[in-house]
């Protein structure tokens, strides 16, 4: 589970940097850093569906002792 954790946070940064880079170098109108945008919205939402789910099945625990 840490490991999904750690690859969708990557990801999430992965597309939040291409969409800073975007956004940079398009000068036209181009669309790719609204497209990039919202692959980071939608890996966010699933990350954080992910974590309840894991939460919810006890594949997280719920204290850290």
């Amino acid at each position: 589970m840490k490991i999904i954790v750690i690859l969708a946070f990557v990801a999430i940064l992965a597309s939040l940097g291409s969409a800073l880079f975007f956004l940079v170098t398009d000068r036209s109108q181009s669309r790719r850093t609204v497209k990039a945008l919202a692959w980071r919205v939608g890996l966010s939402l699933t990350l954080f569906l992910l974590l309840m789910g894991g939460y919810y099945l006890g594949l997280i625990p719920g204290k850290i002792s």
